[in-house]
């Protein structure tokens, strides 16, 4: 479980969140979580894998993101697929159409099938973070928790920033708890430290 700031991934959405609702995308946090990522699992590629029921191991080359999906009638995961290659705008359109149709129920068999990582977000419903189970045959899944103010220490003296707990699963079998600890330090790095131009 790694604490995020969301300070400045807050200051740029308030900024171009218009902008990316002219262009058809809704800049929320996840958008942002989803990019750093897959950025993240293309510079840590070991947790990019699966296994299969003779434990073979295999690499993907694609890097395709579940996002979980809570409908009244159950769990679907939804899958954006080569995350990799897409700018935030991208992001943030797949998941705004993803969502959409899978509330609507107009998802096809290929929108689901073929994820390499998935992201759930118990945070949406108030979770300070989950311990999510991994959706196999995939290495890993990360838990997204609430995202909120709190007073945390800055420079000596206590100050409000927005914050909130990302907690990874992983299979252990494949991915060494180091390996873990440095796809969550990239993932934090990048969303602590947001260049505004890439957004």
């Amino acid at each position: 479980v790694f604490e995020v700031n969301y300070t400045r991934v807050d200051q740029i959405r308030k900024a171009r969140k218009a902008e990316y609702e002219a262009k058809g995308g809704k800049l929320t946090y996840l958008s942002f979580i989803v990019k750093a990522v897959a950025d993240a699992l293309k510079a840590v590629p070991i947790v990019n894998s699966s296994m299969d029921a003779e434990n073979n191991v295999t690499y993907h080359k694609a890097v395709n993101v579940g996002i979980a999906v809570s409908l009244d009638w159950g769990l679907i995961v939804p899958v954006i697929k080569d995350a990799d290659t897409k700018d935030l705008l991208g992001i943030s359109r797949a998941i705004t159409d993803l969502a959409d149709r899978a509330r609507t129920k107009q998802l096809k068999p290929e929108d689901v099938a073929g994820g390499t990582f998935t992201v759930t977000n118990p945070g949406g419903i108030g979770a300070q973070f989950g311990l999510p189970i991994i959706n196999q045959p995939q290495m890993a899944i990360l838990g997204v928790g609430t995202i909120e103010k709190r007073a945390v220490v800055i420079d000596d003296a206590i100050g409000i920033r927005l914050m909130g707990y990302l907690a990874l699963g992983f299979d252990h079998r494949v991915v060494d708890g180091a390996v873990g600890d440095h796809f969550m330090a990239r993932i934090k790095h990048q969303l602590e430290s947001w260049d505004p131009s890439h957004a």
